[in-house]
C-alpha cells in the first residue's frame, strides 16, 4: 500500500506538504525553514546541501530569479514507521523569470520525514525535474 501509518500522522505529513506550497505561493523563508529539521538535507536537481540554514539560503538565492512562482504537489506515497516516514510527492510549478517569460515544469520528490518534538519535518528531500 502506498500510503501506511496511523492517519493523525498521514495527515499531519499532508498538512507539512501544504504549508510547504503555501509558504512557496507566499515567498515566505521564514515560514519555508521552519518546515525542515535543523540537520536536514536537500538534494535540488543534483545540488546537494546539508542543514536548515544553507537549505533556506539556496531556497532564497533560487527564489529571487523569479517574479512570481506557482508550487502544487501531489502525494503519491507516504509510509510512517513510529517518528520517522518516507514519501514521494510530484509537483507542478509555473514560474515566471525577472523578465516575464512563463516555465511550466513538472517534478518529483523523495522524501524522508521525522517527527521532532510532536511536529513532522523534513529531514531529507531529492528534487528532480521530470519535464519542463
Amino acid at each position: 500500500m502506498a500510503i501506511t501509518g496511523p492517519i493523525e500522522d498521514q495527515l499531519a505529513i499532508r498538512a507539512l506538504h501544504e504549508s510547504y506550497a503555501d509558504a512557496v505561493f507566499r515567498r515566505d523563508a521564514a515560514d519555508w525553514g521552519a518546515l525542515w529539521a535543523d540537520d536536514a538535507s536537500w538534494d535540488l536537481m543534483g545540488t546537494p546541501v546539508e542543514g536548515k540554514q544553507a537549505i533556506v539560503g539556496l531556497w532564497t538565492g533560487a527564489m529571487s530569479t523569479f517574479a512570481f512562482v506557482a508550487f502544487f504537489s501531489q502525494v503519491a506515497t507516504i509510509e510512517i514507521d513510529g517518528d520517522t516516514g518516507t514519501g514521494r510527492l510530484y509537483t507542478s510549478e509555473v514560474l515566471e523569470d525577472l523578465e516575464g517569460n512563463l516555465r511550466r515544469t513538472v517534478g518529483r520528490y523523495e522524501d524522508h520525514y521525522v517527527r521532532k518534538g510532536g511536529t513532522w519535518l523534513y529531514q531529507s528531500r531529492s528534487f528532480i525535474v521530470l519535464k519542463g
